[in-house]
């Protein structure tokens, strides 16, 4: 590795592949502060759906960039980098080893890669399209970004609600597609050219177990009561599906359970059916990751899977880091 450069170390992985589990036990044996790569775990009050770690463990293992901000309060990747870049920051001051955990892919890849300057969000412009949504369908709103930004519409799933909007909002605000601005980005802003990154991944040994896996989590998830705490922010008056937060995976399908649309059984069901289709999201992005350290993991992990990680992360510092 390029000696004269900081070590900051990836551990990415689909949804319930045991990642906080790996971190921790990472955290237990090297001097790594833990930071937190999760579209949802920023919002506070959204503990069940969001499997956030507890209040206990957070004690134990402290976890950066959870709980910053409300669920009123949207957060876009470029709030994620500059907080990053700030945790990242303050870890390799106090001499430790940043250790970015989570399944956000698109906020590892934009710190990874930089971004560039594009418009701000325009709450107006968003409402619109998020109505137009509802009355079309996001497939319908896919398809227009097809029109105007082919490149960038192959890349997005017909049905990724946030990607197809912001891209059709940056449009709209600066007549200027998501592709073009990409192509502006710097890379020089981004960690890969001023970090020595090791991008480690949990992939699934096999597909089958981890839909096992995500099935049980959520079936735990709703015994610990998901629909009491969804009704909880519901209750507030100041949340709606069009925010980030509330459409996140299982708050959604719970939201439109709670307003009659579903019965118990179906929003399990629907609830179930989008976890999957999350992590099968994270996977393909995964797969055609560069530079990747993919770390095959068994049915059951124990203290040898988590000890072996831990060398190979040891072989990637230099001596002087530790």
């Amino acid at each position: 590795m390029r000696s004269n450069l900081p070590p900051v170390i990836f551990l990415m992985g689909p949804t319930a592949s045991g990642k906080t589990d790996v971190a921790m036990a990472v955290y237990e044996q090297l001097p790594v502060d833990i930071i937190s790569v999760d579209s949802a775990l920023v919002y506070r009050g959204m503990d069940i759906g969001t499997a956030k770690p507890s209040a206990e463990e957070l004690q134990k293992v402290p976890h950066q960039l959870i709980d910053i901000c409300d669920p009123a309060e949207p957060y876009s990747a470029a709030d994620f980098c500059e907080d990053a870049e700030q945790a990242i920051a303050q870890s390799i001051a106090a001499g430790r080893i940043p250790l970015l955990v989570g399944g956000t892919m698109m906020y590892f890849k934009a710190l990874l890669e930089g971004l560039a300057d594009m418009p701000e969000s325009d709450p107006a412009v968003r409402a619109a399209i998020l109505q137009e949504a509802e009355q079309q369908g996001w497939p319908a709103l896919h398809a227009q970004l097809q029109l105007i930004d082919p490149e960038y519409a192959a890349q997005v799933h017909p049905n990724h609600s946030q990607r197809i909007s912001r891209a059709l909002e940056v449009y709209r605000c600066s007549a200027k597609t998501m592709s073009a601005w990409r192509a502006q980005q710097d890379p020089q802003r981004g960690l890969a050219h001023r970090f020595q990154v090791l991008q480690l991944a949990l992939l699934p040994n096999d597909r089958a177990d981890l839909h096992q896996r995500i099935e049980q989590r959520f079936q735990q998830m709703l015994a610990k009561g998901l629909v009491e705490e969804v009704q909880g922010l519901r209750n507030r008056g100041d949340l709606h599906l069009n925010l980030p937060s509330m459409r996140a995976v299982g708050y959604r399908q719970v939201w439109h359970y709670l307003d009659g649309h579903d019965n118990y059984q179906t929003m399990g069901d629907k609830g179930l059916a989008a976890t999957r289709q999350l992590a099968k999201r994270q996977l393909t992005w995964l797969q055609a990751w560069p530079a990747l350290r993919p770390f095959m993991v068994q049915k059951n992990m124990d203290q040898r899977t988590h000890q072996k990680i831990v060398e190979l992360i040891l072989n990637f510092l230099p001596t002087n880091s530790l």
